[in-house]
């Protein structure tokens, strides 16, 4: 059950829905834009199939329109439906469904339509978040799986099957902990029935090699490693902070008290500006802003200008390291999360969901249009052309290496890359002393851009041994001299 992942990719998903919530509206294009090579969207059970053997195909083809051969596409089927699901909504969470034959046909025309274009479909997403995005079992997730498998490879045998998203919730818990032993039997019940390992980074770039390593070792105690993908991954988040985490928990204690709600669209539609516990606990934290910590303030809209900046700037280094911590990892497929708002309309930013993944989106709406690029926007264009063409990601050690990470980057038909950074605290490294690096060099000029597409001085020192050093076979007599901070630095040949 092995499946080729050409090359590498760097990609984004659109959001938690597409078409859902208004009309579809072209994202593809936007995307291409920024040096996307896939996209991931989120398609319901309610979207193509309103009623019993009923399909409509406007949300579908609205995206098939926009594709070129330029572009991977990944779905998440997602198992939710007013008619044929235990829980009945056309939003979440996504259940187990009433009736596998149904479920298996659903998959299949799906599928069917897409044949051929569509290269990853996915079970649902974060299953073990049993809150909100899965209301079943483990076990009843299994037998979803099972009947998916079947019907994309009938369909379409071409096509790869993705896990549901190994997320936060599993990769902090501990072994015996309801979402690890939740994830722990998808694979040893699954384990012949997914191709691709889909694994979610949030948080500190620094912590991507642990992640995935765990859930390599999660996958080979029961003998089945399949490649993996990261379907998320973005920063800053609130909870990778322990004094925001705690005053988040103090604030938002009464909104968890109580078990989610369901989430159809008319049902959201019916709450907005109702006096709800969740909106009852975000008001008090707008109105303490002033007094919460500042590594929680920044996730807050309208929060001081300095802070706002700040959290651009975290955002920015996070996502260039890391994709440069997964790919030296041997990922081949990353995917940010995400694109852009669900829709153009201004959205209360007095909700945990916007508190926690709100500002990370990188384009903003400008009218009904994705015009307007946030800096991560910016970061995320410079690393795929800097990337593009990429053979290999190799984390390289350097004497410095309680300080400095280096990552050198092989490029087909390009020169040489070196990425390389200060190590440094998430919020307040940028506060600390840059340090000044040297880095065997075998081309005679060297040309420096930080993340943020910043020139930085570079300079290359000629006929300069150090200590015989061999890099791919040349023997390098010169090295070149950079100043680093906390934010990467592209270093390349001119």
């Amino acid at each position: 059950m092995s499946v080729d992942l050409r090359g590498t990719r760097l990609g984004v998903v659109r959001g938690i829905s597409y078409g859902l919530f208004g009309k579809p509206d072209s994202f593809v294009p936007e995307a291409r834009e920024l040096g996307a090579g896939l996209v991931r969207a989120y398609v319901y059970w309610s979207q193509v199939e309103p009623a019993p053997g009923h399909y409509t195909w406007d949300t579908v083809d609205a995206l098939l329109d926009q594709l070129g051969d330029d572009m991977e596409v990944w779905i998440t089927l997602c198992s939710s439906s007013p008619w044929a699901t235990r829980t009945p909504t056309d939003f979440l969470p996504p259940s187990p469904a009433r009736d596998l034959a149904a479920y298996g046909s659903f998959v299949r025309a799906v599928v069917r339509r897409c044949a051929g274009r569509v290269a990853y479909w996915q079970c649902d997403n974060e299953p073990s978040n049993t809150d909100l995005l899965w209301a079943g079992t483990a076990p009843e997730y299994v037998a979803q799986l099972k009947v998916m498998h079947t019907a994309v490879k009938e369909a379409d045998p071409a096509a790869a099957v993705v896990l549901g998203g190994c997320g936060y919730d599993v990769l902090s818990a501990g072994p015996d902990d309801p979402p690890a032993l939740f994830f722990d039997h998808l694979v040893s019940e699954g384990r012949d029935h997914f191709d691709l390992f889909d694994v979610h980074l949030y948080g500190d770039a620094a912590t991507v090699p642990a992640s995935l390593e765990r859930v390599r070792r999660l996958m080979l105690a029961h003998g089945c490693l399949r490649p993996i993908v990261v379907g998320e991954y973005a920063a800053p988040v609130p909870f990778e902070f322990p004094d925001a985490g705690a005053a988040m928990r103090e604030i938002l204690m009464s909104a968890f008290t109580e078990a989610p709600a369901a989430q159809s669209t008319s049902e959201l539609a019916g709450r907005q500006g109702q006096d709800t516990p969740e909106l009852r606990a975000m008001t008090a934290m707008y109105e303490r802003m002033a007094s919460l910590p500042p590594e929680l303030q920044m996730f807050l809209e309208g929060c001081p200008e300095e802070l706002e900046a700040r959290r651009h700037r975290i955002n920015v280094r996070q996502l260039v390291m890391g994709n440069l911590f997964a790919l030296a990892e041997g990922v081949r497929r990353t995917v940010y999360w995400n694109l852009a708002p669900e829709v153009p309309q201004r959205v209360d930013p007095r909700q945990v969901m916007h508190l926690m993944f709100g500002k990370l989106a990188l384009l903003a709406y400008e009218g009904d249009r994705l015009s307007v690029r946030r800096p991560a926007a910016d970061a995320f264009d410079l690393l795929t052309e800097r990337l593009a063409g990429v053979v290999a990601v190799r984390r390289a050690e350097h004497p410095l290496v309680e300080v400095v990470e280096v990552f050198e980057v092989t490029r087909e038909g390009r020169g040489p890359l070196v990425v390389l950074w200060q190590r440094g605290d998430v919020f307040s490294g940028e506060d600390e002393p840059p340090v000044t690096v040297e880095w065997p060099w075998g081309a005679g000029t060297a040309t420096a851009v930080d993340a943020f597409g910043e020139a930085v001085a570079a300079e290359v020192r000629d006929g300069v041994v150090r200590d015989g050093v061999v890099r791919d076979g040349v023997v390098r007599d010169g090295v070149v001299r950079v100043t680093v901070s906390v934010t990467p630095v592209y270093l390349s040949a001119s």
